[in-house]
C-alpha cells in the first residue's frame, strides 16, 4: 500500500499483477458481451453473418470513440475507471434482456442492437487508456513494455471469455442469465480491485460513493437475475399467438412448441425452430404428403431423409411396406428425443421412430454425406429455410452434388424449396442450384394454409421426373393424381426468374431470403 502521501503500501509487482488481473477479467467479460449480441441476433432474426458484421463493426468503431473520450478522464483514472466499469457491467449485463424486449414488444431490434453495441464498445474502448494510466501510476515503465503487458493480459482474457461463452455460460445459464452473471463479475473485478488498491489516492466521500455505486450495480444485476426466468417466459410468449407448451434451448437452436385451437375447434400443435414455423398439426399432412409421395413411384427400398427431425416425413415413408430401410439424419439430438417421447409430436408422427426399419442418425447432414459410402433409392431433403449461411450450405450446388453421388441407379430426390409466391427468387434459385449439380428437375407447388403457396423440386440424375403417385398407395388425405398434374403449373407472375445459383462460396440464397421474407 502507499503511505499518507498516496504511495502504494504493497510491492509494485503485486499491485501490477492485481491490475493486470482486472484487465484479464474485464477483457473476458467484454468478449462475452460481444458474442452474446451476435448469438442472440442469430437466434432471433437469423442471418448470422449480418448480425456478426453489425455487432463487430459497430463495437470496434465505438471502441475507438471510447478511447478518445477517455483522454480527458486520465487526470482522475481511479474514479473514471470505476465509473466506466460500473456502467459497462450494467450495460453489458442487461444488454441481452433489453434486446430481447426490443424484439418481442417493440419491433425495434436492429436499432436497439446498434445502440447497445455502440454503448458497450465505447465503454470497453475507454478501459485501455485508463488502465494504462493506472499501471504507470504504480511504476513508471517504458511505453512499449507497458503496452505489451496490458495487451497480453487483454488478449488472454478475451481467449478465456470466447471459450467460456459457448461451452459454459450459454449451455448452463442461457443468454439472459449468462450476460447478467458476467456483468456481476465485471463489476467486482473492475471496481473492487481498483478501489481497494488505490483507495488512499481518493477522498473518503468518493470511496463511499463509488462503493455504494458498485453495490447498486450488483443489486440491479442480482435482482434482474432473480426475475430473468419470468421475463423470458413473458417475452417468448409475446412472440407466439398460442400458449407455449414447451420450450428448449439447445446448442443448435431454440425449440418451441405451442398448443392452441384451430378455427374448427381441433387442437393445433405447432413446432417452431428459432422462431420459424415448421408445421401445424392442423394441415401438416398437406405439406408432408406433397413432399414424400411424388417421390415414391420410383425405386424406394432404401430411403434417406435429411432433416425432418419431427418424424412426419418418416411417417409418410413408412406407409410403404416395401420400404426396407429409412435413414433419417437430423442435427439436433434434442429434436429427435422430443419426436420420440413428447406425446403430441410422437402421436402425430405415428411413433415412426419405433418402426424397426427406421435408422436414426444425429449428425450434420453436410458432413455426414461427405463420408457416406452407401447409396439410396430415394432422398428427401426436408431442411429449414436457408436464412443464414449455416443452413444455406444445405441448399448449395455442392450439397446437391453429394446427394447425387449417393443416389442409386434410377434414384430420385425431392427438396422442400420454400414459397414460390412469397419468395420466388429463393425458390427458383434452389431449383437452378439443383440443376447445376447435374440433376433434371421438376418444380411443383401446393397450398398449405399455415405456410401459403409452398413449393418443392423433384429431381433425378436421369430423365426429367414426373410427380405422380405410386400404384396402390392409399389413405392419403390431400394428394391425388389431378392435384399433382396441376401442381407443376405456375402462374405467369411466379414462373422462372433470372436468379443465380447458390454455392458455398457465394451463398446468394441468404440475401434472397432476407429481401423476400422481409417484404412478405
Amino acid at each position: 500500500m502507499r503511505d499518507g502521501s498516496g504511495r502504494l503500501r504493497v510491492p509494485a509487482r503485486a499491485a501490477r499483477t492485481l491490475v493486470l488481473a482486472a484487465v484479464f477479467t474485464c477483457a473476458a467479460c467484454g468478449l462475452v458481451y460481444e458474442l452474446a449480441l451476435v448469438a442472440l441476433g442469430s437466434y432471433l432474426v437469423g442471418n448470422s453473418v449480418t448480425q456478426a458484421s453489425i455487432v463487430l463493426s459497430v463495437m470496434v468503431f465505438a471502441m475507438g470513440i471510447g478511447s478518445l473520450a477517455a483522454k480527458p478522464l486520465q487526470g482522475r483514472p481511479v474514479v473514471a475507471f470505476a465509473v466506466v466499469e460500473g456502467a459497462l457491467a450494467l450495460t453489458g449485463g442487461l444488454s441481452v434482456l433489453a434486446l430481447y424486449a426490443a424484439f418481442a414488444w417493440l419491433n425495434l431490434y436492429v436499432p436497439a442492437l446498434v445502440v447497445v453495441a455502440f454503448a458497450v464498445g465505447a465503454l470497453i474502448g475507454a478501459e485501455i487508456p485508463l488502465l494504462m494510466t493506472l499501471l504507470q501510476r504504480i511504476r513508471k515503465q517504458d511505453a512499449g513494455s507497458a503496452v505489451a503487458d496490458l495487451f497480453a493480459a487483454d488478449y488472454v482474457g478475451a481467449l478465456i471469455g470466447g471459450l467460456a461463452f459457448p461451452f459454459l455460460l450459454l449451455p448452463a445459464f442461457g443468454h439472459i442469465k449468462g450476460a447478467l452473471l458476467v456483468g456481476v463479475v465485471n463489476a467486482v473485478a473492475g471496481i473492487a480491485v481498483v478501489l481497494w488498491l488505490f483507495r488512499h489516492q481518493i477522498g473518503r466521500l468518493t470511496r463511499v460513493a463509488l462503493g455504494l455505486g458498485m453495490v447498486a450495480v450488483l443489486a440491479v444485476l442480482g435482482g434482474t437475475y432473480a426475475l430473468a426466468d419470468g421475463f423470458e417466459v413473458s417475452a417468448r410468449q409475446a412472440l407466439y399467438t398460442d400458449p407455449i407448451a414447451l420450450s428448449k434451448r439447445t446448442k443448435y437452436q431454440e425449440i418451441v412448441i405451442t398448443r392452441g385451437l384451430s378455427l374448427s375447434g381441433a387442437a393445433d400443435v405447432r413446432l417452431f425452430l428459432n422462431g420459424d414455423l415448421q408445421f401445424s398439426s392442423v394441415d401438416e399432412y398437406r405439406y408432408h404428403e406433397s413432399l414424400v409421395h411424388p417421390l415414391m413411384p420410383g425405386p424406394h427400398g432404401r430411403v434417406l431423409i435429411l432433416g425432418g427431425g419431427d418424424g412426419l416425413a418418416l411417417r409418410e415413408v413408412l406407409r410403404y411396406k416395401d420400404v426396407r430401410s429409412a435413414t433419417l439424419v437430423e442435427l439436433d439430438p434434442e429434436m429427435l428425443r422430443l419426436a420420440r417421447t413428447y406425446g403430441p409430436i410422437a402421436s402425430l408422427n405415428g411413433h415412426a421412430f419405433d418402426d424397426p426399419r427406421a435408422k436414426i442418425v444425429a449428425a450434420d447432414a453436410f458432413s455426414w454425406l461427405r463420408g457416406l459410402n452407401e447409396q439410396f433409392d430415394a432422398v428427401i431433403v426436408d431442411m429449414p429455410d436457408p436464412d443464414d449461411v449455416s443452413t444455406a450450405k444445405l441448399y448449395s450446388v455442392e450439397f446437391y452434388g453429394m446427394v447425387k453421388r449417393v443416389l442409386a441407379p434410377g434414384g430420385r430426390m425431392v427438396v422442400q424449396s420454400g414459397s414460390p409466391y412469397f419468395a420466388p427468387k429463393s425458390f427458383w434459385s434452389i431449383e437452378k442450384s439443383i440443376a447445376a449439380a447435374g440433376l433434371a428437375t421438376t418444380p411443383y407447388h401446393v397450398d398449405v394454409p399455415s405456410f401459403g403457396d409452398w413449393g418443392y423440386v423433384l429431381a433425378s440424375p436421369a430423365a426429367k421426373p414426373v410427380p405422380r403417385l405410386a400404384p396402390g398407395v392409399s389413405g392419403l388425405r390431400f394428394v391425388d393424381e389431378p392435384l399433382l398434374q396441376a401442381a407443376t403449373v405456375f402462374p405467369k407472375d411466379r414462373r422462372v426468374r433470372d436468379v443465380e445459383v447458390n454455392t458455398l462460396v457465394h451463398p446468394r440464397l441468404v440475401e434472397y431470403e432476407r429481401q423476400e421474407w422481409k417484404n412478405a
